[in-house]
């Protein structure tokens, strides 16, 4: 049997990169796989068209996690499909490079309304839908909360808030058998990095973040997701409440 064969999983942000990633190695270990988006259809529904030749089970769940009602939604949609909910990923993130001195109110309120917000949101929905033998939360975090990175002060902020929800929230749901764990990588290599220019492009800033790592290369989602599929798992059954540096040594 595999490794998620029965489980069913909603993760946020699917549409590429780590999310993408984990969208398809969760539907590899045989989970039923919602993958959420906020605004490209395209690339969520290639994800889901790659899980299902592969012979997996996907379907596309629209929806911003910062509003309350499309949270709502994404839960009914998802039991509509599967009859059930396992696993939840808080994967949707969004960010910007810039100094303290070009920092908004708008741009604030942009990041913690996605990273922060959301997978609150997210959360206090899904504890409604696990059964009686609880379930699995994996936020995805950054190794900026550890590394505090230049330029990138909201967004460290909010990865350093979501540390500490994970940690809180693994107290507060454990008596229900929920988990909650967090996945922190180091620097990877995304469609959005790309768009950046930051990393995948022999960037002064990616060439930084090799230096920084004793594996020496840049991560890829491939390297994530399969933390994913463990925390997923009843194999992590004695985990909560802890913040996995999937970083490549990265320090």
């Amino acid at each position: 049997m595999s490794r998620l064969e029965g489980k069913v999983a909603l993760v946020t942000g699917a549409s590429k990169g780590i999310g993408a990633g984990i969208a398809k190695g969760l539907a590899a270990a045989g989970a039923s796989v919602a993958v959420n988006y906020a605004s490209d259809r395209s690339s969520a529904a290639a994800v889901v068209a790659a899980i299902t030749a592969s012979g997996g089970r996907a379907i596309l769940v629209p929806g911003d996690v910062s509003k309350s009602a499309d949270v709502a939604r994404l839960f009914v949609e998802t039991k509509a499909a599967y009859g059930a909910l396992d696993v939840l990923v808080n994967n949707a993130a969004v960010y910007r490079f810039g100094s303290i001195a070009t920092m908004t109110e708008e741009e604030f309120h942009r990041e913690f309304n996605t990273n922060v917000l959301g997978p609150l949101l997210m959360i206090r929905e899904a504890v409604k839908y696990f059964g009686p033998r609880g379930g699995s939360i994996i936020n995805i975090g950054s190794m900026a909360s550890q590394v505090n990175p230049p330029n990138l002060s909201v967004y460290t902020a909010t990865k350093g808030a979501l540390d500490a929800i994970t940690r809180v929230l693994a107290k507060e749901l454990g008596a229900r058998q929920i988990r909650v764990n967090s996945i922190n990588p180091g620097a990877t290599e995304t469609e959005g990095a790309r768009a950046a220019g930051v990393i995948g492009v022999g960037s002064d800033y990616e060439k930084q973040m090799i230096a920084m790592t004793p594996l020496g290369r840049i991560g890829q989602p491939s390297d994530i997701a399969p933390i994913a599929v463990f925390l997923a798992s009843d194999e992590s059954g004695w985990l909560t409440g802890e913040i996995i540096l999937a970083s490549g040594g990265q320090c």
